[in-house]
């Protein structure tokens, strides 16, 4: 049903028709290893919500012969450029993106999910990789091919962050964004913002190309997007809390042409206490060179020792090997205690929408953008009205939270117990050489949903989980002791 409504701009009245939105069919997306996959859906998906406060003021939805609402999104990445797109298709909300960088390159393996190709519309050149082969390499150097299930058609993505946001962002301009080459400093939040429809004051420095320093300006906004990662400055202006976080580590190399040809296809894992104490390190393929990276939570003061290991551990296939780029960004290691804040949202990296175990941000990162904004369209009724507190809580989290959080809690218990020792690491490696458990594994993170289980296979990995960690734990060598109790407590 498509609903009139009259607008006046420059004095005109103008008669328009607007189509309804059309939400997406949400796909829930659990990756596993063990039998835990099976018990994924028992957990509750108010596990992550911390609870939903009550916030009863209502929705004021003026007069259609209002001036169109403003909209800001903080941060040109996946999940702003995604929310941006949404936003600038409707012809009653005026949409500004603010990106600092335009040719940010973020420290990150760049691995994207198939489905995400198909889901958000983005062509192949995006992809400077298609990985079909994965080792994943044990403390004691134990090497299992994972990929061996894949069918001709299926692959990992790998991309470079400045080629695929560059993509999203422009995309976003096309449908009529308005982007902004700025960084936002500071945001004055009224006292009043849950209650009333008082504007948000954003102060930010504006870039222009040939200058090294910026103008200082200031927007007035009625809504506000947070998708500036995990240093996030709309989180901090929100009062959304703090959380804890990992430091990722990557270097580009750039290797011969002959040993880029092992890595056309291939993607490498290695786990051990000498990477990391509580994740892995990987050499990724990009267009022309490797990605060689790590990262820690628990021990964030050694991270260029772990990333000291991985380049020793590749070994001969990377060597002689030149750096061209070096990145190192912090990664959220949980959702923020609160990710709604009257009329200020948070999305992607700022509201900690990254996955233990595997460290999968990127699709989630597009996926909470896109899921947000389509929500608040919704609640804005055509342009005519501002949505609440409570109203957003109860959809864009509400549907996210019911999609994603038993991924979340499953790859949390799963990094617990195979990244916590060099034990339960060879465990993980011996465990990946079953069939069942790659092709549940792969089919979960390409298409993000759980594909049929068989419970008798589900029996049988049990008991093979219990004897891999029990044969691991007999024969792994113990791990290097490390104490750091004050940056430990640090947090964002």
């Amino acid at each position: 049903t498509y609903k009139p409504l009259i607008q006046i701009t420059n004095t005109q009245f103008s008669f328009i028709i607007s189509p309804p939105n059309k939400l997406l069919k949400m796909k829930i997306s659990i990756i596993a290893v063990t039998g835990l996959i099976g018990s994924a859906s028992a957990f509750a998906p108010t596990t992550f919500t911390g609870g939903n406060v009550a916030h009863r003021a209502s929705a004021s939805c003026d007069s259609a012969l209002s001036m169109n609402y403003k909209v800001a999104v903080v941060g040109g990445g996946p999940s702003g450029a995604c929310a941006a797109e949404i936003f600038a298709q409707e012809q009653n909300i005026d949409t500004v993106l603010f990106e600092r960088k335009m040719d940010n390159a973020k420290p990150c393996g760049g691995a994207i999910p198939l489905c995400m190709i198909g889901e958000f519309d983005m062509p192949e050149t995006v992809v400077d990789r298609k990985v079909r082969k994965m080792n994943l390499i044990s403390p004691k150097n134990v090497e299992v091919n994972i990929g061996e299930t894949l069918q001709p058609d299926e692959y990992i993505g790998m991309c470079r962050r400045e080629i695929m946001d560059k993509f999203l962002r422009d995309r976003a301009i096309e449908y009529g964004a308005e982007c902004v080459n700025g960084l936002v400093t500071s945001i004055e939040v009224p006292s009043d913002h849950k209650t009333s429809n008082s504007k948000y004051n954003i102060k930010y420095m504006e870039f222009e190309s040939g200058k090294s320093s910026g103008t200082a300006k200031n927007m007035e906004v009625d809504l506000i997007i947070g998708a500036d990662g995990a240093n996030s400055r709309v989180a901090k202006a929100m009062d959304a809390g703090a959380y804890n976080f990992a430091i990722a580590f990557q270097e580009r190399i750039k290797i011969s042409d002959d040993k880029m040809k092992f890595y056309e296809e291939m993607a490498e894992m290695y786990v051990g206490d000498d990477v990391s104490p509580d994740f892995y390190g990987w050499v990724f393929p990009k267009y022309d060179h490797v990605g060689v990276g790590t990262g820690t939570v628990v021990n964030r003061p050694a991270i260029k020792q772990y990333q000291k290991a991985i380049r020793e551990r590749a070994g001969d296939k990377i060597a002689g090997g030149k750096i061209i780029k070096v990145e190192a960004h912090p990664i959220p290691e949980h959702y923020r205690p609160r990710r709604v804040q009257g009329r200020m949202i948070l999305v992607g990296d700022a509201a900690g929408y990254v996955t233990k175990c595997s460290g999968e941000g990127i699709y989630f990162a597009a996926k909470s953008g896109r899921m947000a904004a389509q929500e608040i369209v919704s609640l804005m009724k055509n342009g005519s009205c501002l949505p609440t507190q409570e109203q957003i809580e109860d959809t864009y989290l509400a549907k996210y939270d019911k999609a994603y959080g038993p991924t979340y809690t499953v790859l949390d218990i799963l990094q617990k117990v195979f990244y916590s020792n060099n034990g339960a690491r060879e465990a993980f490696v011996e465990l990946c050489n079953s069939k069942y458990v790659q092709q549940v594994t792969f089919d979960s993170y390409l298409y993000k949903r759980v594909q049929g289980n068989n419970p008798l296979d589900d029996i049988k990995l049990l008991g093979e989980t219990i004897g891999c960690l029990i044969k691991g734990y007999a024969d792994a060598k113990p791990d290097a002791v490390f104490s750091n109790p004050v940056e430990s407590q640090k947090r964002l």
